[in-house]
């Protein structure tokens, strides 16, 4: 049987997803159960095992696909992406009403009702999903409201869809300073390849979650010196944006932060460690 990619395939050797059936082995073959990141933050492990670092994170509102719920956690794969591994069970709850809003700043508060005095329940990323039941405005300040009456300040959020064919570029630019995290993919923390997906994510396009698979087939190859804003450049294990040909955008373990850096510059602190770059693709023509 052929060897799959186990961060994009749901595949043990008692239970796989039902579309590998005939390709890999497997006792069981299931259909997943549909479900909703109901965390802020949830972060997505490749063993049931808090000791285990993250491979990603999904957030507030994003669908996912459950194959398994045993002792405590939940075997899934994220819809937006396809990526495959564990959740705590308390991260998902049933599928509700649709979002039809999406955070588009960096962080916001949620609050237990539309008045910022009150103390804030959670802090949401960029990139949150929340179903909007109705508005308010207290004090001068508009707050949405949702389902269970917890609101959040009303510029802070967009009817999903609201940034599609923007430029991505200037969305990952808000993530300036955000601390670095092996495995993020939140305002709260985030990582070189989760800084890439969740700014395209946010204008409405599609990429895979890890730098390889980025490097792999994220748009078309290009060469140096055709190097204009939005393009992508690759280091092993490493991406970053070009904000212009001089110019990239990083979530980096040197600053330990999303930072703006010279590109000539990093690419000779870079390879005195990891060598020269491996590749430049243009994600989107």
């Amino acid at each position: 049987m052929t060897m799959l990619d186990r961060r994009l395939h749901a595949y043990r050797p008692d239970l796989a997803e039902a579309g590998l059936e005939g390709k890999v082995e497997a006792s069981r073959f299931v259909e997943g159960a549909a479900a909703r990141v109901a965390l802020p933050v949830a972060a997505l492990r490749p063993e049931p095992d808090l000791a285990r670092g993250i491979d990603t994170e999904l957030l507030l509102g994003e669908d996912v696909s459950v194959f398994d719920r045993a002792d405590g956690w939940c075997w899934v794969k994220a819809v937006s992406d396809g990526y495959v591994g564990y959740l705590k069970a308390e991260a998902l709850s049933q599928i509700g009403p649709a979002p039809t809003h999406i955070v588009t700043v960096q962080r916001t508060f949620l609050y237990p009702e539309p008045e910022l005095r009150k103390p804030h329940r959670a802090i949401l990323s960029m990139g949150s999903r929340v179903h909007v039941a109705g508005e308010a405005e207290v004090r001068g300040n508009h707050y949405v409201v949702l389902t269970d009456g917890t609101a959040i300040f009303a510029r802070h959020v967009q009817p999903i869809g609201a940034l599609e064919g923007a430029d991505y570029v200037g969305i990952a630019a808000r993530f300036l300073e955000t601390p670095y995290l092996w495995g993020g993919r939140s305002g709260l923390g985030i990582d070189c390849s989760g800084l890439v997906q969740l700014a395209m994510l946010m204008t409405g396009r599609q990429a895979p979650r890890d730098a390889d698979m980025q490097a792999a087939g994220l748009g078309e190859p290009i060469d140096r010196s055709e190097i204009r804003r939005g393009d992508l450049v690759f280091w092993k294990g490493h991406v970053a944006i070009f904000e212009d040909p001089q110019t990239i955008l990083h979530a980096n373990g040197h600053s330990m932060t999303v930072a703006r850096e010279n590109f000539e510059a990093a690419v000779e602190r870079i390879g005195s460690l990891y060598q020269r770059p491996t590749g430049y693709r243009r994600p989107f023509s």
